[in-house]
């Protein structure tokens, strides 16, 4: 084994061999610089443990992965493939010999997947874990629980760099924990700040001059939070005079590997760099040369909103561990200096450390791994951090949706399928159903491009392409597959050829990939008629070499992956989501006017989200792909304008209203009909039932009871309204409008609602008029059911002692005397007490106003009369 020199991890290397003699974990922590990655592996490939297995270790990014293996490949005299080899997204080498495997996160989780026990492993190193990224932690806890379940003589080591190692190390079941020292010159630390209302590229260009001026040797290493921010970095630096031997390299994942490889490489002699770079060169990777480092201090994370269930990908300040590492890589080689563009008091508000992924990915991922593996609660598991329950919920509803749950939360064969091709689910459920409707080429196109953002800019000035359509990218993809040029142009847009290139091979390996994990999906296809609707036959498999297909279906694959994100164009030229939330493109545009859209991306701030990217859908597309999530609904409902029940025929999916057509009310079941006759009686109010002013006087009449016995039924109109279930719905069945209303008998009605007895009752309880000593049968007035009225001429009542009494005596009747012009002249419940106190005042009074009148001195012995005096 080649040693090229001493590095600072080399004194902890018989320590960690023993740890693992003794111990089945282990935890290191290693200082920047201490060379982990590239020395551990080599250093415990020997021992007696192993058996001859594997060493798997785990990067975070593809770059480092490759990096690390050729590193180490080197220091052993060979090529990658040998001893060392790596797996890596798209792009694998490992040979028979290989006994140290260099793994992308997911692929490790796949591994576990086929091979629970890993059988041919026996150690996995989860290199740079202070990352936390979900991969990571769900690949520890699928490996402790192998560990625990099927392979007691499994080892696992975690290194880090800045990560706490005790919570880690209990997680563990109390590894041992060894800690290295780093090998970094000093770097001074220069704090430049940024202007107000200076841009972000403008005051990175501004620092990037004062240090090329400042630092006359060594290359800069420039972190920015995205590709936009380094595409507009690079084209304002090419407006500098910087001499023609300084080389400006970008540096992130969107890049095909020669130009990753390029960037990262020293530079020619006589030469500078100026590499521009995500966080992908924070960790486990040196770029070589670099001297001085320029930190704009933000980074871009994705964060799932359990509320909206979107991510997006949002700039937000890097953790002071990130900053931390970023300034050391100028001290990689000899003393550097790094430029950090805000103050220094600044550093005060910054987050101690990045929050894990687990807690702000969409778990989507993580829960159709966990359902594969045959776990469909995670606290069956052993976690750094639980996955939040609201995140896993929603997660788990939206794989249900897909297909690939059942209710029980058990991975279906459709989630298996999803699950082997390893890619996000949304994107995995929209291949297989793609392939199935002989679209899968084009699917697999549009999931290296959903992958890769935005990958259009704009001719003029080199901008962000703002049209919102993705089929533009598909088309521009397409059309580079053709193409010789170093940048394919398309309505106003170009797009880099070596980008093109890179995605178009992406999604031939996709698509290679949809074809392995569509094998054994026979079963799948039988039951898929029921879940789907009727399905064309498969794709041959020479589409993957043949011609591109029509980017016309582009909407349909898209609502294939986000069924929630499909909307509909409301009045005020924004959109309504399937979720009910508001959505808006930004500007006026083509897709503005569409009818139905599908929103492949589209942020979650304000009230209406802005839409990214889409694409447009037809209703009859909908009808017929998306038949299982829409919903056939009669609307039955009082049209008050019209005074009756109307009927309407109304496709929905979710808040969208597809379709919405008059339907027959004989096509419609009579109790909906009844019942949407009812609340228009409920609206209007018990006066569109056909009152009689006979049964609005029984009405009273009852309720006049009802106060004074309970056992009568109250039938106020409150009493009426809120239980016509059940007096008046038998009544109605088969009635349709107000006027039919105006066949029915109130006074029927309310007998109805009478028991045998209390009818016989009614007219001796509460008669509707009452003969008085005239002769007169005087109607009773029940409109107060608390003192019915007996308004009665005065000279009617002579002779009679008392006051009438009804509801068997127990309630005096009002009475109203009148004048003989049929006034009021004394309201009275007591008509003896009248005759003896009031009378003979009141006498006075009329005698004076009608002196022909009838006026006797004892009213209780003179002769009552009707007319102005009695006759004879």
């Amino acid at each position: 084994m080649i040693q090229n020199n001493r590095l600072p991890i080399d004194e902890v290397l018989p320590a960690l061999r023993e740890a693992l003699r003794r111990s089945a974990n282990a935890v290191l922590t290693a200082e920047p610089g201490a060379g982990k990655t590239t020395r551990v592996p080599l250093a415990l490939l020997d021992e007696p443990w192993l058996k001859g297995r594997r060493i798997v270790m785990l990067e975070p990014r593809r770059l480092a992965a490759r990096a690390a293996a050729r590193f180490m490949a080197a220091s052993l005299g060979e090529q990658v493939g040998e001893t060392i080899g790596y797996r890596v997204k798209m792009d694998t080498m490992v040979g028979p010999r290989t006994r140290i495997e260099v793994v992308t996160e997911g692929v490790l989780t796949r591994m576990l997947q086929q091979d629970p026990a890993l059988e041919s492993v026996g150690l996995v190193i989860f290199d740079e874990f202070h990352e936390r990224s979900l991969n990571a932690d769900l690949g520890l806890a699928l490996c402790l629980e192998s560990q625990a379940v099927l392979r007691d003589d499994l080892r696992l080591l975690v290194m880090s760099a800045t990560l706490e190692a005790g919570p880690v190390a209990e997680l563990l079941q109390e590894a041992p924990v060894l800690s290295s020292k780093g090998r970094a010159f000093p770097v001074e630390t220069r704090y430049t700040g940024r202007g107000r209302n200076e841009r972000l590229e403008a005051a990175v260009v501004r620092t990037i001059a004062e240090a090329m001026n400042e630092e006359p040797e060594g290359d800069l290493l420039v972190f920015l939070p995205g590709t936009g921010e380094i595409r507009r970095v690079e084209a304002l630096l090419g407006g500098l005079r910087l001499g023609a031997g300084v080389h400006i390299a970008p540096l992130h994942s969107g890049l095909p590997q020669e130009l990753q490889d390029r960037a990262i490489a020293p530079a020619k002699a006589g030469q500078r760099k100026i590499v521009l770079a995500t966080s992908i060169a924070e960790t486990s990777l040196t770029v070589e040369g670099v001297r001085v480092v320029v930190d704009s201090g933000l980074m871009r994370i994705p964060r799932f909103s359990p509320r909206t269930g979107m991510t997006r990908l949002e700039t937000v300040p890097a953790a002071i561990a990130s900053a931390d590492q970023r300034r050391g890589r100028a001290g990689r080689l000899g003393p550097g200096v790094c430029y950090r563009i805000w103050d220094e008091a600044y550093n005060a508000q910054l987050p101690r450390q990045r929050a894990p992924e687990i807690m702000e990915a969409d778990l989507a991922p993580l829960v159709l791994e966990l359902a594969a593996w045959g776990t469909a609660d995670p606290a069956n598991l052993r976690w750094l951090d639980q996955p939040p329950a609201a995140a896993f919920n929603q997660a788990r509803q939206l794989l249900c949706r897909l297909g690939a749950l059942d209710e029980a939360g058990r991975i279906t064969g459709h989630g298996r399928a999803m699950a082997r091709l390893g890619t996000q689910p949304r994107l995995a459920h929209m291949l297989l159903r793609a392939a199935a409707l002989g679209h899968g080429r084009l699917a697999c196109q549009l999931a290296a491009l959903l992958g890769d953002r935005n990958i259009l800019r704009s001719v003029q000035g080199g901008g962000s392409f703002t049209d919102v359509d993705v089929r533009l990218r598909v088309e521009a993809l397409q059309a580079a597959r053709l193409s010789a040029g170093s940048v394919v142009r398309i309505q106003g847009a170009e797009a880099d050829m070596n980008v093109c290139r890179r995605l178009l091979a992406e999604a031939d390996s996709l698509y290679r990939e949809l074809e392995a994990a569509a094998e054994g999906q026979d079963a799948q296809r039988k039951t898929s008629k029921a879940q789907f609707g009727s399905l064309p036959p498969e794709e041959p498999a020479a589409a993957v070499t043949g011609k591109d297909q029509n980017i016309d279906s582009v909407g349909l694959l898209l609502a294939l992956a986000y069924p929630d994100r499909i909307a509909q164009r409301r009045g005020n030229g924004g959109f309504l989501l399937q979720n009910g939330r508001g959505a808006v493109i930004p500007q006026l545009q083509p897709l503005s006017g569409s009818p139905y859209l599908v929103a492949a991306e589209l942020d979650d701030q304000g009230p209406d989200s802005r839409i990214f990217l889409a694409a447009p859908i037809t209703p009859e597309e909908l009808k017929r792909h998306a038949d299982h999530l829409i919903q056939l609904d009669t609307i039955v409902t009082w049209d008050a304008a019209v005074q009756a029940v109307r009927a309407r025929k109304q496709l929905r999916l979710g808040a969208l209203l597809l379709e919405d057509k008059p339907q027959q009310l004989s096509e419609v079941d009579p109790d909906e009909v009844c019942r949407a006759l009812l609340s228009g009686i409920a609206a209007e109010g018990i006066g569109l039932l056909p009152w009689t002013r006979g049964s609005r006087q029984l009405q009273e009449r009852l309720q006049f009871l009802s106060k004074h016995d309970s056992g009568w039924p109250d039938v106020s109109d409150e009493a009426l309204l809120s239980t016509m279930d059940q007096w008046l719905r038998p009544q109605i069945l088969g009635l349709k409008n107000r006027q039919d209303l105006q066949r029915l008998q109130m006074n029927q009605l309310l007998e109805d609602r009478l028991n045998w007895e209390q009818r016989r009752q009614l007219d001796e309880l509460a008669p509707t008029a009452i003969r008085v000593p005239s002769g007169s049968r005087i109607a009773v007035d029940y409109s107060d059911p608390s003192g019915p009225v007996l308004a009665v001429r005065l000279q009617e009542l002579f002779g009679m002692s008392e006051t009438p009494r009804i509801a068997g005596g127990r309630v005096p009747i009002t009475l109203h005397l009148l004048s003989p012009a049929q006034r009021p002249v004394q309201v009275t419940r007591d008509l003896a007490n009248f005759w003896r106190s009031t009378y003979f005042e009141v006498k006075k009074d009329l005698k004076g106003r009608y002196p022909k009148h009838y006026w006797p001195e004892d009213p209780l012995i003179a002769e009552p009369t009707s007319r102005v005096r009695p006759k004879g």
